[in-house]
């Protein structure tokens, strides 16, 4: 039998599954520990620092 492709939207669908799963493998590898918490020098925690003094005057 020969070999048939796959036509746009399965190819697609097929790389978007993939990539769906690879996100929810990522999503749910995180541990608990030092690691995870965010350090308070980084872009986020400033960025959060900067809108609550902004949102308090």
């Amino acid at each position: 039998m020969g070999v048939t492709r796959l036509k746009r939207k399965d190819r697609k669908n097929k790389t978007t599954s993939r990539l769906e799963v690879q996100f929810l493998k990522n999503a749910t590898n995180l541990e608990p520990g030092s690691r995870s918490h965010e350090s308070p020098n980084n872009q986020i925690a400033k960025n959060n620092v900067a809108l609550a003094k902004a949102a308090g005057k």
